[in-house]
């Protein structure tokens, strides 16, 4: 069995089986590749979540894991093509291709796009998927993509660049010189066939750092799904027109998912300038920020913006005694101050249940849980933090908030 719509009709019949148990099935399937039909087992699985619509296409086949797990997902794609849209923007490169989510998204609102792939076996695989996807107006290329531009007077309206992030031992790099191709030796290069370019780096990238060796940027975009930080997107002007330099860009720190918090934008000078009010106790409510705030750092302009107290310079958590609407990020309700000891808790929780949140707290919140001796579950929390410079505790519920 050879064929890729061999595997997928074997797949389907077997769409109940744990991949790894059939994969010790070899002797019972001789002549099937079952690494292959695990493989598409596992992206099946994957795609319901991460890519719903490729997981309705019955004939797509799914790439090795490290590729499907260096994929965007479908939600921060669409963000990018909808950025793609909002700038104007007809046509575009992805120069990393990779499975393709990103040219396909982005070629939803392109005249015409280019993809490029660099290996081979990954190169076919995708451009079967974009077919049967119906990306007609997606050229695909399997070459090195600088290498294309030296020798290509092609200018697009928008580059999209997403250097790999893992060294030569496979482990995970964050910083633009340690990536590859990379980016900051070919920054001419790319701004030179472009409008804008748009550069996807690691959700742990050093911001500040980020943006000096970057040098002129029109916005850093900064893409959290279900409070989890997924993306940093840069966006940078081409040299067509010439650049203006833009010392204090946007930051859009942005939540995407079910019931998504508001959005925040902000210069790195308002930042700079802010001036946080600290609390000297907590009111009714509380608040966290979402991830893409977090990973903004705009600590003390949350403080200063939305009227809302800081526990302390360190804990980035506010507090209120009015409930803010819309707050970017979770809200709760504080119900009582508590001790945060075993035999204190106890009586609140009789099912020794709750969720448990540290900031700025002398324990991580998984020791602390363990230490209370609670379990995760249930509609309480329990969050752990310092006020000033005395680590203490609070009981509260979530507020649940309409997008």
């Amino acid at each position: 069995m050879d064929s890729l719509s061999e595997i997928i009709a074997f797949a389907q019949h077997h769409h109940d089986d744990e991949p790894l148990k059939l994969l010790l099935q070899q002797q019972r399937f001789p002549t099937v590749d079952l690494r292959l039909v695990a493989q598409q087992l596992e992206g099946q699985r994957q795609a319901s979540a991460k890519w719903p619509t490729f997981a309705r296409c019955a004939d797509y086949f799914y790439p090795p894991r490290l590729n499907r797990e260096q994929s965007s997902s479908e939600a921060t794609a669409l963000y990018k093509a909808q950025l793609f849209r909002s700038l104007g923007c007809h046509t575009f490169a992805d120069l990393t291709g990779g499975m393709g989510v990103d040219a396909f998204f982005l070629s939803q609102q392109a005249l015409q796009g280019d993809y490029f792939e660099l290996h081979a076996d990954l190169f076919a695989l995708t451009q079967r998927n974009l077919q049967l996807l119906g990306a007609s107006n997606l050229a695909c290329h399997q070459c090195d993509s600088l290498a294309y531009l030296q020798s290509h007077p092609v200018c697009y309206d928008l580059i999209f660049i997403d250097p790999a992030r893992r060294n030569s031992q496979g482990r995970k790099v964050a910083a633009f010189e340690d990536c590859t191709p990379n980016l900051l030796d070919n920054l001419p290069l790319l701004r030179s066939h472009c409008r804008h370019l748009l550069v996807k780096a690691s959700p742990m990238i050093a911001l500040q750092q980020a943006l000096l060796q970057l040098g002129s940027v029109d916005g850093v975009h900064i893409v959290a799904l279900n409070n989890e930080c997924k993306e940093v997107l840069f966006l940078l002007p081409g040299t067509h027109p010439a650049p203006t330099p833009l010392p204090d860009p946007t930051i859009h720190c942005i939540h995407l998912g079910t019931n998504a918090p508001a959005d925040f934008c902000f210069r790195p000078q308002e930042e700079a300038e802010a001036v946080a009010t600290y609390a000297s106790e907590v009111g009714t409510y509380l608040y966290e920020p979402h991830a893409a705030l977090m990973k903004g750092g705009a600590y003390n302009l949350v403080s200063s913006r939305l009227g809302l107290d800081k526990l302390a310079r360190n804990t980035h958590l506010y507090t209120s005694c009015r409930l803010l609407a819309d707050f970017p990020g979770r809200t709760f309700r504080v119900l009582q101050p508590v001790p945060l000891n075993t035999k204190k808790i106890a009586p609140l929780l009789p099912d020794r249940k709750a969720h448990v949140v540290t900031r700025n707290y002398p324990m991580a919140a998984a020791e602390l849980q363990k230490k209370l001796k609670l379990t995760e579950g249930g509609s309480l929390f329990i969050i752990a933090a310092t006020l000033g410079r005395t680590p203490a505790g609070w009981l509260c519920e979530e507020i649940k908030t309409t997008p």
